[in-house]
């Protein structure tokens, strides 16, 4: 949630610049969600399975090898990703968006371009951290970065003169603030000392492997957060696009700062899957699974209520104009239902990522969103003429679905036959590897053994 504060404080203050200045940044962030923060954020989910299953192995070299294909793979991405971000103004008013609106999106994007690098690393790491059971320290780093950022945005947007570019500018800023933390904490902290052996030309080998789990986890996550940034690009074409357009970002950067709260108990439950499963106790899996089901459950309903306590405020925080402030009212209803339906299929998306289902999840995603979801929107919105209020009724349509399948697939699991057992024999193949690795039967530690061979 820390970390996800920042793009919402940034909003918040151009909020108060005005109602085109809001549309744009929204319209920008939801872009760069589509275009790149989603796309690398997907990528480099494959480490809690390869590294939460590698150390829940004790194969600690290998959690540190596979973070540093993964940073390999996600700066070189970073760097075509970068150009489309470059013409984003060109490529909104291609897809028939309002050109003041799509200009200052252009604008902010631009300026937010050195944040694709740091955002791609800070996955890592959070990663890297997060399979080993290191939390607290990207709690702290995240807390001071979140905390700063405010007086950062208020300087750049505010007192600079620069405007909404000023919050773009911030982004950048925190993001590389909390990425120079983490890694400074990852190579001087003896807790690290057996993840983290150095920089390692093994990193370079086998990242067509790595791409083999890498891909099918970016598609299965965009497919999802492709859907909810579509609902503010297809907001853009109702009548009077700049209330649509900021209304549904205010709900959509609601719906995702709630939704933190379920991707911290994803990320929780996919360490923990990924973690038994390498150590071969498929029954603790099991139990952890059934566990933060409970804890999704209680804190949805929880969430729920209280979003919808306060509908009559909320809008406030981000915007001075009344029509803004009556709208986002009526939308929190539904914005309580859709984010008590997310909050469960992410935690258990988050076990589906610990032990490896990747391409069943991707093909659920599809159906429910694409099929299912996004024409369901688009019946409510322009057919049956319910605004904005329909493109989120679709979305819920799609999250039932979604929903659905995952509990199935969960309930139909055996765990008994150790699901992770085939993907931890790719993972730790010694064909895969450099240096292949056994396990010292004795010491129950991971020792490296070199056949003379790559």
């Amino acid at each position: 949630m820390l970390q996800y504060c920042l793009q919402v404080i940034s909003i918040m203050f151009v909020g108060h610049l005005g109602e085109l200045p809001l549309s744009g940044a929204s319209m920008a962030t939801s872009f760069a969600s589509v275009t790149g923060f989603s796309l690398l954020l997907g990528i480099g989910s494959a480490l809690e399975t390869l590294c939460g299953q590698a150390y829940g192995a004790r194969e600690y070299h290998m959690v540190g090898i596979h973070t540093q294909r993964a940073m390999l793979t996600l700066l070189v991405l970073s760097i075509p990703l970068a150009f489309i971000w470059f013409f984003t103004a060109p490529i909104l008013i291609s897809l028939g968006q309002d050109r003041r609106i799509s200009t200052e999106a252009g604008i902010f994007n631009r300026w937010m371009i050195p944040s694709l690098f740091a955002y791609g690393l800070l996955q890592c790491l959070n990663r890297f951290l997060q399979t080993q059971n290191i939390v607290f320290p990207i709690m702290i780093s995240s807390g001071i970065t979140a905390v700063s950022h405010i007086l950062v945005c208020w300087l750049l947007v505010f007192k600079s003169g620069l405007g909404s570019k000023g919050a773009a500018l911030a982004n950048t800023i925190s993001n590389w603030v909390n990425v120079f933390m983490l890694a400074v904490y990852v190579k001087f902290s003896p807790v690290c000392s057996k993840t983290w052996t150095g920089l390692s030309k093994q990193a370079l080998h086998d990242i067509p492997n790595f791409l083999k789990l890498a891909v099918p986890s970016a598609t299965m996550i965009c497919f999802e957060y492709w859907t909810f940034e579509m609902i503010v690009l297809l907001s853009g074409l109702l009548p009077n696009p700049k209330l649509e357009a900021s209304v549904l970002s205010i709900s959509l950067n609601t719906c995702w700062m709630v939704y933190t709260i379920s991707v911290g108990l994803g990320g929780a439950i996919s360490t923990r899957v990924s973690n038994e499963l390498g150590a071969k106790h498929p029954q603790h899996a099991r139990l952890a699974v059934w566990v933060v089901i409970i804890i999704s459950i209680s804190e949805g309903v929880v969430v729920g209520t209280a979003t919808i306590l306060v509908r009559h405020v909320w809008g406030k925080l981000y915007s001075n104009e009344a029509e803004v402030i009556r709208y986002v009212a009526k939308m929190m209803p539904l914005l309580a239902l859709s984010n008590f339906l997310d909050g469960f299929q992410c935690v258990l998306s988050g076990a589906a990522r610990g032990y490896g289902w990747q391409n069943i999840c991707t093909i659920i995603n599809l159906g429910a969103y694409y099929i299912v979801g996004i024409p369901c929107s688009v019946l409510f919105a322009f057919i049956c003429n319910f605004g904005g209020m329909g493109l989120w009724m679709g979305i819920i349509c799609g999250l039932g679905i979604q929903v659905t399948a995952l509990v199935t697939m969960n309930l139909c699991t055996n765990w008994d036959e150790g699901v992770g057992a085939s993907l931890s024999a790719w993972v730790f193949h010694p064909s895969l590897h450099d240096e292949p690795m056994r396990r010292d039967e004795e010491n129950e530690e991971a020792i490296v053994l070199d056949y003379g061979h790559p």
